[in-house]
């Protein structure tokens, strides 16, 4: 049971000063009768709920993936640059939700956000290892030295030892082609490890988290809901 006023506010019907205003009007309609009190509780999962006649849907957890482009931040606001939270359309960005995990501004693809906390933590959390895959160019050659050396993990250049990585090398040559799982997510790590031996990151791309997949008819850019499936995939 929630307070009809938060039920209102929480699916992006203004704040609660204002929710309790348009309550007053006599829009606001539940099970068919009028609500003009704030403090009333409903369950909107089970009851009708509807504003102007229409009949609303509530949720209480937003969960949407995006094919993160280039040139966003992964962060919830910037004073300087655009956000993916800044691409969100209203009925979505309404729900806060907040990027899990980071990609960097230069680096493209799989990115969840939620205002699921409990899942965020799951999913981010070193002790839980959920795997990450990324696609990978790098400029120089890539070889089995660097399979070997990524498997056992590397050491980065402040002298932190990362967990073990595996490498799977797509295409070698003066540019070179890979994949890259590794559990944990910290900063630039990706780059970092390359850096570890010798190479540089040209392009990057986040493939997958956990058991879930990139979307990949959504173009850089674009976003949408998860499915009932997929999030009990990254929940799982």
């Amino acid at each position: 049971m929630m307070r009809i006023d938060k039920v209102l506010a929480n699916l992006g019907y203004g704040s609660r000063k204002e929710v309790k205003k348009l309550l007053k009007t006599g829009v606001v309609r539940v099970d068919g009768e009028p609500v003009k009190d704030a403090k009333i509780h409903v369950d909107p999962d089970e009851q009708s709920i509807s504003v102007f006649g229409e009949e609303i849907e509530y949720k209480e957890f937003v969960y949407l993936m995006m094919n993160k482009p280039r040139g966003l931040l992964s962060a919830t606001e910037d004073e300087y640059a655009e956000t993916v939270i800044d691409v969100l359309e209203p009925e979505d960005a309404v729900f806060t939700p907040f990027p899990v995990g980071r990609l960097d501004k230069d680096t493209e693809g799989l990115l969840i956000l939620t205002n699921d906390g409990q899942l965020a933590h799951h999913l981010t959390s070193p002790k839980h290892h959920v795997p990450k895959t990324y696609y990978a160019e790098i400029s120089g050659v890539v070889d089995e030295s660097d399979v070997t050396a990524f498997s056992t993990g590397v050491t980065l250049e402040d002298g932190y030892e990362t967990k073990p990585g595996e490498l799977v090398i797509l295409d070698t040559g003066p540019t070179s082609f890979i994949e890259l799982t590794i559990t944990e997510g910290k900063y630039h790590q990706v780059k970092r490890m390359f850096e570890a031996v010798g190479k540089k990151v040209k392009y990057l791309k986040r493939l997958s988290m956990g058991s879930l997949k990139l979307d990949e008819s959504l173009n850089p850019g674009e976003y949408r809901e998860l499915t009932d499936e997929e999030i009990d995939l990254l929940k799982g």
